[in-house]
């Protein structure tokens, strides 16, 4: 399966993730809840994924839970073998435990680039995609990675993100 694009858009995503994170440490505001500086800051109004987050979220705590959320992806993305379950299910426990309206918007709002993220997991909606994303503002609120087996696997990093191999 050629799943580079979606790979790209999930890395790109992750940049966005730590580029908000980087954001949200120099405001020095680490018990405001992440939602109402997206609104009141137009720094952060460009990072959409904020208003699924629960109300109720500090930058303090947002801060704690992005390293587990996201720490499978950058391996994740460059392994040949790609673990989806894995790179969702650790966002949705980490970001979104009890949230489950804040997930599914989140994960629709992933799946405008990448149509299968989340798939297959307990509370996502695949119908999720087709509504805008929730504005979390307006309400009132560790996984751990096996080993690829493909990865050291003789061979396995042909193509992208790999150079092709050279003749001589």
């Amino acid at each position: 399966m050629d799943d580079r694009f979606d790979r790209r858009e999930l890395l790109l995503h992750l940049g966005d993730i730590l580029q908000a994170l980087s954001h949200l440490a120099r405001t020095g505001a680490s018990d405001t809840p992440v939602v109402q500086l997206a609104n009141e800051q137009d720094l952060f109004r460009d990072f959409e994924f904020f208003r699924a987050l629960a109300p109720k979220m500090t930058v303090a705590d947002f801060s704690a839970r992005v390293a587990s959320a996201f720490f499978l992806w950058a391996r994740e993305l460059l392994d040949t073998e790609l673990n989806r379950k894995a790179l969702a299910l650790t966002v949705q426990h980490e970001l979104f435990d009890g949230n489950p309206d804040g997930w599914n918007s989140y994960a629709g709002h992933i799946r405008k680039k990448v149509k299968w993220f989340g798939d297959g997991l307990l509370g996502s909606r695949k119908d999720a995609v087709d509504e805008p994303l929730r504005d979390a503002a307006k309400e009132v609120a560790p996984v751990e990675a096996a080993p690829s087996a493909g990865r050291n696997a003789p061979g396995a990093r042909e193509g992208w993100p790999w150079p092709e191999p050279t003749t001589r």
